[in-house]
């Protein structure tokens, strides 16, 4: 783990918070720590910090405490056995008797009979779900902030953005309020907030960690996955996720070498292909230029092979938004008028946009998608990863809700400033967002890495890899009040 500078932010918090997950769910595995003496510590930090970051604004301590009572050892011992570890879910989930909003007015009363298939499998390994992470509403967009629950601030200077979707999730890893933390991803919502946050987010495989929800079952866009302080809790967390679930179609089974293991063996001599813009798809500001070539150089001293590659990407931002506008025109058809009726106004468009979508356009996306993930494909013949910014700037204000210019170049849509982001979703790679460094006014800079198909062991040792040479994982910080 990173050691502390005099620069460094302060961490007061309870010390157990400090450690890592497979820190602590070794100690749970020798009983030198209790479920509930984690509950209490947890519960001290989320009260200490919440009221400045507002990360996990739904909380269920009773119903956490009561489950780690009753945890089910059937599991124990297994891959991904958690063993009483209290954890977040991001409030775009289903949570057995705890308040699930989505974020939106409609739902804002809303609590579920039943948790959703992902969420039952982490508790069934022994995750203990002390809280709902805020997202924004349906997950839609870079800044989490929502008409229910209000906005969520990044702990390293709570007047910035913290990302998003899953911008609760990356907060209250980052303040030691839990040691991992549920999200999930479509443009960039695991990778961004990681990224701004200063932890690690996976976005695995579609049907990796489960699938979308049940009644847009076939979709493979948008995909759940693990966030955490460091690359081994992520693998640690995945291990917990990874399993075939026979009630969403695109699940599929875990490898046969636990991520855990594989990531203890990083790769040492990387093979990276490197993208500063990919061809000029995506706008970098330069201090995130510079900070970036400067990571690349550190990693080729550290024993990488870096390249300057890249993937063609002309069609990429058309086939990524058609892609998604079938989501949304899915969900809209979905969705109960008195719950549409409070959609904010980004969000609204891009159902209306889907809603308007032509066969040919979305002919178009599948033809063109195919053609990317070829390209893709071909360059993994040389290189074990792309690496490319998560985004092309360092987090902007909070009370911006998306960036409108970077690098000097004008952005006419919401999405625009989160372009990196797409390609990993419209070829459906693995991608990860690793934490490499502290960059301009002492922020956090996140280095996002596309793997190989359905190889996420092979991303998660490149990503080790990168870890440890940049001086990683981040220390949990308590939020700065600027």
């Amino acid at each position: 783990m990173a050691e502390k500078t005099s620069s460094y932010p302060e961490f007061t918090g309870p010390e157990i918070c400090r450690l890592e997950a497979h820190e602590v769910v070794q100690l749970l595995a020798k009983g030198e720590v209790s479920s509930s003496e984690l509950l209490s510590a947890s519960r001290e930090r989320v009260e200490a910090v919440e009221p400045l970051v507002n990360a996990m604004p739904t909380v269920c301590w009773e119903r956490a405490e009561a489950a780690a009572n009753d945890l089910d050892m059937a599991n124990a011992g297994s891959t991904g056995w958690l063993g009483g570890l209290p954890l977040g879910i991001k409030d775009l989930n289903a949570v057995k008797g705890v308040l699930s909003t989505w974020g939106t007015k409609g739902l804002a009363d809303f609590v579920p009979t039943a948790s959703d298939p992902l969420v039952e499998r982490i508790e069934a390994y022994g995750g203990l779900v002390v809280g709902k992470t805020n997202s924004p509403e349906l997950g839609a967009g870079g800044n989490t902030f929502n008409d229910v629950f209000g906005p969520t601030y990044n702990p390293w200077d709570t007047k910035l953005n913290a990302g998003g979707s899953s911008g609760g999730a990356a907060v209250s890893l980052a303040t030691g309020e839990v040691w991992l933390s549920h999200g999930s991803d479509h443009g960039g919502s695991l990778r961004t907030p990681a990224a701004f946050c200063g932890i690690v987010g996976l976005r695995p495989s579609p049907g990796r960690a489960g699938g979308s929800s049940a009644d847009l079952a076939f979709m493979l866009e948008g995909v759940q996955g693990p966030m955490a302080r460091s690359v081994t809790d992520c693998a640690l967390f995945l291990d917990n996720m990874a399993a075939f679930e026979p009630r969403q179609p695109i699940s599929y089974p875990a490898p046969q070498t636990p991520y855990i293991e594989a990531v203890k063996r990083p790769n040492e001599k990387p093979k990276i292909a490197f993208s500063m813009d990919l061809n000029g798809f995506g706008a970098v500001d330069r201090e995130m230029a510079d900070h970036l070539q400067g990571v690349m150089q550190n990693l080729q001293t550290s024993g990488a092979i870096v390249e300057e590659a890249a993937p063609d990407t002309s069609t990429l931002e058309e086939t990524y938004h058609t892609l998604r506008g079938m989501m949304w025109a899915a969900a809209g058809k979905l969705t109960a008028p008195q719950i549409r009726q409070h959609f904010k106004s980004t969000l609204e468009e891009n159902t209306v946009f889907g809603e308007a979508l032509t066969i040919s356009q979305i002919c178009n996306a599948q033809i063109n998608r195919s053609a990317i993930f070829a390209n893709m494909v071909s360059l993994f013949e040389k290189f074990d990863v792309l690496a490319l910014p998560v985004v092309g700037c360092m987090p902007h204000p909070q009370s911006e809700e998306w960036v409108t210019e970077i690098g000097g170049q004008q952005l006419d849509g919401y999405m625009d400033w989160l372009r990196f982001a797409f390609l990993a979703t419209v070829t459906g790679l693995p991608a990860i967002s690793v934490p490499v460094g502290l960059g301009p006014r002492g922020l956090p800079v996140g280095l996002q890495m596309i793997g190989r198909p359905r190889d996420e062991a092979g991303l998660l040792q490149v990503a080790r890899f990168v870890e440890l040479a940049t001086g990683g994982p981040l220390l949990p910080i308590d939020p700065v009040v600027k």
